[in-house]
Order: structure tokens, then C-alpha cells, then sequence
């Protein structure tokens, strides 16, 4: 049976050029699995270590796994991520007061006067989210909008400090776990 329209996983090998410039200094891997299609960009610190933070730039196209974004796939999707929920560096930059994270989240959204507004979840791998349907754009423009959607959306993350912040505290964790597995 063939799938619906609106559900067809729209192209996206053109989004690691797009995206590569407003991320310097992050690693892109290509993401095509389960709900997601695109690329996430990890911060450089973050292999060495178990907590994974970055960037993921594409498209969601099901809800599966992401329903507490509330979305109405498909969508073009711009989210920051810190891996594994939970863990030290998490809770450092995510949960604690006055966290990188939430003092990003607060700034952000009043740079973003007009919908789709980021979204902060706090108890998520998904910390920090902007997304917007493509369902009413027509299937010719669907990678022109979300050209636009991205650009906007990452020139946003960079003017409010987020991926630099974000890569220097990968850059500082990763240092924090060498010196600690050469005291063991």
C-alpha cells in the first residue's frame, strides 16, 4: 500500500552544506532512521566521552519517539540534543539553575517574535527544538521552505551563543574525562 503524501521522506543530502557553515568545529553524521532524516552534528569533545551533545538539522517524519513536541509531521526540525538524559553533563547543562541550556532557552524565545517559537524540554534528549509542518507547503517547495526554515532557525542558535557555548562545554567535558581516566 502506498504511503500518504504528506509522509514521503523528503531529500536531504543537500542540509550538511547548508548547515556545516553556522556549525563550525561539529562532526555531521547522517541520520535516516526511525523518525528522523537529516544530519546531527556533534560537538567535537563529545566521542570522547559518554555524553553526546549538538545539533540535529532535517526533517521528522513521525511523530514515534518526539509526541511531546506535539508535531504534525512532516516537519523540517532544528533541535539542540545533550545525550544521555540524566547523566552528569546533563544535569549540568540542562537541569541545574541557571544551566547553559535554559538561560539559552530564555533568550531565545524572545528573539523569535513569530511562530514556530523553540520549544524547551527539559526531561528530553531534545532539549531545545524549533519545528514547523510542511504539510500545507506544496511538494515542489517543501526543500525551499525548509531551506529558509533552517537557515533562519541556525542563524538564531548562533546569534544567541548556543553553538559556540555548547561545542566549548563538549571541548571542557571531554578534557574533564581524560584527566579522570589517567588518575584511575
Amino acid at each position: 500500500m502506498p504511503r500518504p503524501a504528506h509522509s514521503k521522506a523528503p531529500s536531504y543530502s543537500w542540509i550538511r552544506r547548508l548547515a556545516t557553515p553556522y556549525l563550525p568545529g561539529y562532526r555531521a553524521a547522517a541520520e535516516a532512521r526511525g523518525a528522523l532524516r537529516g544530519y546531527r552534528f556533534f560537538a567535537h569533545g563529545a566521542p570522547r566521552t559518554r555524553t553526546q551533545s549538538g545539533f540535529f538539522v532535517g526533517y521528522l517524519i513521525d511523530p514515534a519517539n518526539h509526541e511531546f513536541l506535539r508535531p504534525q509531521t512532516p516537519e523540517c526540525i532544528v533541535f539542540a540534543f545533550i545525550e544521555p538524559v540524566g547523566s552528569a553533563s546533563y544535569c549540568r547543562l540542562v537541569t541545574a539553575e541557571g544551566s547553559l541550556l535554559h538561560r539559552t532557552a530564555k533568550y531565545i524565545v524572545c528573539l523569535t517574535h513569530r511562530p514556530p517559537r523553540f520549544a524547551w524540554s527539559e526531561n528530553q534528549a531534545v532539549v531545545l527544538a524549533r519545528h514547523f509542518s510542511m504539510r500545507a507547503w506544496p511538494a515542489e517547495k517543501h526543500q525551499h521552505y525548509s531551506r529558509n526554515f533552517f537557515i533562519e532557525t541556525l542563524a538564531w542558535l548562533v546569534r544567541s551563543g548556543l553553538v559556540r557555548k555548547l561545542a566549548s562545554e563538549a571541548s571542557l567535558s571531554g578534557g574533564r574525562a581524560r584527566s579522570i581516566e589517567r588518575k584511575k
